[in-house]
């Protein structure tokens, strides 16, 4: 049962058989009022001048993009709590649009039960998922499974070096040792990291926390 207070509820969606089904489930809902959208801008006109307690939201819409889209209405309302319902199940798109500001996402095959229940957790604070959503959340992303490579202390330096800018003669003078033990260094870092060039080296030690 959701909670008792009167609620705006907008269905941002351009499909009008989910728009139709949505109202169907929502209708033994009697404190929710559900109004619906077919574009992004419609829906953006609206909001600033009008409450809306709840959003569910279509990533593709005719006009936007859902993503940018919950950024914005977040910019405008923040207290109005979007929940992404979509067919997409990528999860680098649940991602993006949790950092936006999403409070939840739910693929379109959600039933009504479930759907009741997402709407009442983002209601109360919480991130909701629909099961499948949540299932995908949890499955290990490629960059999660890759492990961190393990460098050796003689190798960090000569990382750091890199990222500093700094010339193989330079980082060979420096650490007493031949340019082409750096290279030898060099190539070696470019492998374990499966980095493309120094650029993508340097971005990845990074995000490996290892600069």
């Amino acid at each position: 049962m959701l909670q008792s207070d009167q609620l705006i509820l907008a269905i941002v969606d351009d499909h009008p058989m989910v728009i139709e089904g949505l109202k169907m489930f929502l209708k033994s809902e009697s404190n929710i009022t559900a109004i619906s959208f077919n574009t992004g801008n419609h829906f953006i006109s609206f909001l600033q001048d009008n409450k809306v307690d709840v959003v569910l939201l279509d990533i593709m819409l005719p006009d936007s993009n859902g993503i940018e889209l919950c950024k914005e209405i977040k910019k405008i309302a923040p207290t109005t709590v979007v929940i992404a319902l979509s067919n997409q199940s990528e999860r680098s798109i649940i991602m993006q649009m949790l950092q936006n500001g999403a409070a939840g996402y739910m693929l379109k095959n959600t039933d009504a039960h479930e759907l009741l229940n997402c709407i009442n957790e983002a209601l109360e604070g919480k991130l909701a998922f629909s099961r499948e959503a949540r299932e995908i959340m949890m499955r290990p992303s490629f960059n999660d499974l890759k492990a961190i490579p393990s460098v050796t202390k003689r190798e960090k330096q000569i990382l750091q070096k890199i990222a500093n800018g700094d010339t193989t003669a330079a980082i060979a003078e420096e650490l007493f040792v031949s340019p082409l033990t750096v290279e030898t260094h060099r190539r070696n870092l470019l492998q374990k990291f499966e980095a493309k060039n120094v650029a993508e080296l340097i971005k990845m030690a990074i995000e490996h926390k290892l600069l």
